[in-house]
């Protein structure tokens, strides 16, 4: 009898004392575009060329597009705006700004034998019909 009111017990208190979600709709609905798309950027060439740019074109707003074809080639224009290429990311706190535009902290990583450093850049995504879309990056 006691075991069977334990369980009861157990049981219930588990179904309670789950974690909150502690972001916004917003964040919650743009975080996997931040996640997915550099996933796909780091995994593929990181240096601007129009090749790469239009690639990417799914990820981002066409402002934000537009603005990117006057950027020099050869630089990685979502991590640091240089040719200095980091090994991993993080994507981190979001901030919700508007019902339709949130900003993500993505931490940027080097590790190798002569280096260890951290960074952190701001993504900007801004809803589009139903979909997020990268908007704006500043390192």
């Amino acid at each position: 009898m006691i075991r069977s009111v334990l369980i009861g017990l157990c049981v219930t208190l588990s179904g309670g004392c789950g974690v909150p979600s502690l972001e916004t709709p917003e964040c919650l609905e743009a975080r996997p575009t931040i996640r997915e798309f550099y996933s796909y950027h780091f995994a593929n060439e990181m240096l601007l060329s129009e090749e790469s740019l239009r690639a990417r074109e799914r990820f981002l707003t066409s402002d934000f597009r537009q603005k990117l074809d006057s950027s020099p080639n050869g630089v990685d224009v979502f991590t640091t705006g240089s040719d200095d290429i980091p090994r991993a990311f993080r994507e981190g706190k979001c901030t919700t700004l508007a019902p339709d535009r949130t900003s993500f902290e993505v931490l940027i990583f080097w590790r190798d034998d002569a280096r260890t450093e951290q960074r952190q850049i701001i993504v900007e995504a801004r809803k589009s019909g139903n979909r997020w879309r990268i908007d704006r990056v500043n390192y």
